[in-house]
């Protein structure tokens, strides 16, 4: 039977370190865990422990960059500090045999929907500035053998990709496949009008899947049809992995618990349907 193997991002995992929390991770029925990558170059200073972490058979599969910065920035600056994280950070998860990193074209720098509504920079500049640095870190990813997504966020924290068909645009233009695309629940909920069919439509660039209910909460602390959405990514042969970036309602780890659950049981009734 086909199954999509689960990640719980480490921030989520109570533990001292990445042992810890992988034991925890798997006991509650997840597969890996997602690292998180913040600025400085920190992800891999990290490399020792992470290395540790890895002889020890901790699989860490993808790294969710988390800086305050991204490659679409207004600023060239830090726009290139934001490239150069990302490089670092897709050579390390090479080294740890993963698959690749992601980031948005930005978070909270801009909104059409709220004052002053209108951007200092115009339509075709937001899109030149994220095709140009998809480009070169495409490349790099290529060289190093894994992947850059490329995750939408919802109008109101980024005013340049916020659908899933903005982003495989985006990966069209490219024309690399080490770019691909990453679908979050959470964002989709906001701004797809049908998710089945925006994930169907994105399948030939579709790389990673984060998942969070429709409150950003756990998987089955909200109304989203997590039957449905995986059945639809078995449909389309997706075949990456769903990783749990959330907020906790409740006991962390019984919270924890549901999600691996709700996620798990969702599976054999879309692989049989």
């Amino acid at each position: 039977m086909t199954t999509i193997p689960l990640a719980c991002q480490e921030q989520l995992l109570p533990g001292t370190d990445l042992i810890r929390k992988y034991a925890l991770a798997t006991a509650l029925g997840f597969d890996a865990v997602e690292l998180r990558g913040r600025g400085d170059l920190s992800f891999a200073a990290r490399l020792p422990e992470l290395r540790r972490a890895r002889a020890a058979g901790v699989v860490m599969p993808t790294v969710c960059v988390e800086m305050d910065h991204f490659i679409g920035d207004f600023d060239r600056e830090r726009s290139r500090d934001a490239m150069v994280n990302l490089r670092s950070q897709l050579s390390v998860i090479a080294e740890l045999g993963g698959v690749g990193a992601m980031t948005p074209a930005a978070w909270g720098m801009f909104s059409r929907r709220l004052p002053p509504f209108d951007p200092p920079r115009s339509p075709a500049g937001d899109r030149q500035v994220l095709v140009d640095a998809l480009g070169v870190l495409g490349e790099h990813a290529r060289a190093e053998g894994v992947t850059l997504f490329l995750e939408p966020l919802n109008r109101y924290e980024d005013h340049m990709v916020n659908r899933l068909d903005d982003a495989v645009g985006l990966c069209a233009a490219v024309g690399l496949p080490s770019v691909r695309v990453v679908a979050d629940t959470f964002h989709m909920n906001i701004e797809e009008d049908d998710v089945p069919a925006a994930l169907r439509a994105a399948a030939p660039y579709l790389g990673h899947v984060q998942v969070s209910d429709s409150n950003r909460h756990q998987p089955g602390a909200g109304h989203l049809d997590w039957p449905q959405l995986v059945r639809t990514l078995l449909d389309i042969g997706y075949p990456g992995w769903l990783a749990l970036e959330c907020r906790l309602r409740g006991d962390p780890v019984r919270a924890l618990q549901q999600a691996a659950t709700v996620l798990r049981h969702a599976q054999p009734r879309a692989a049989a349907a």
